[in-house]
């Protein structure tokens, strides 16, 4: 018998691993196909859990209603659109595409709503110079 370094339950002695778990007469190793060509028990039905997208939902429809109000909830989108995209860079949620949807409309809603009361107080000032007494 040859060693195998890749191998962990080989001894480089060739003696068998005692703790390794045994299995019964006719039973099937774990992921291995079972008779028949069927998988064993228990290989591939595991559920998974589908990852949340609060933060990303929250982050777009946030942005999107603060074409209404002014653009405030529109920078509560933008952060949870950060507190999103951080969560997917360490992989906790998915919707990355959500999220960046949600930071560009609530930083397009920002700027507009920062470029218009940057017009109206233009108007007022200059409607003020031009006031005549």
């Amino acid at each position: 018998m040859t060693y195998d370094p890749y191998n962990p339950k080989q001894d480089p002695y060739g003696q068998p691993d005692p703790y390794a778990q045994q299995q019964a007469y006719g039973q099937q190793p774990y992921g291995q196909p079972g008779p028949y060509g069927q998988p064993a028990y228990g290989a591939g039905y595991g559920y998974v859990q589908p990852k949340s997208q609060t933060n990303a939902i929250l982050a777009l429809v946030l942005s999107c209603v603060g074409f209404v109000t002014c653009g405030v909830t529109s920078i509560v989108g933008v952060i949870f659109g950060h507190i999103a995209m951080a969560k997917i860079k360490r992989g906790e949620e998915d919707g990355h595409g959500m999220a960046v949807a949600g930071l560009i409309v609530g930083y397009v809603v920002i700027a507009g709503w920062l470029a218009y009361a940057a017009f109206i107080v233009i108007a007022i000032i200059a409607a003020a110079n031009q006031a005549t007494y």
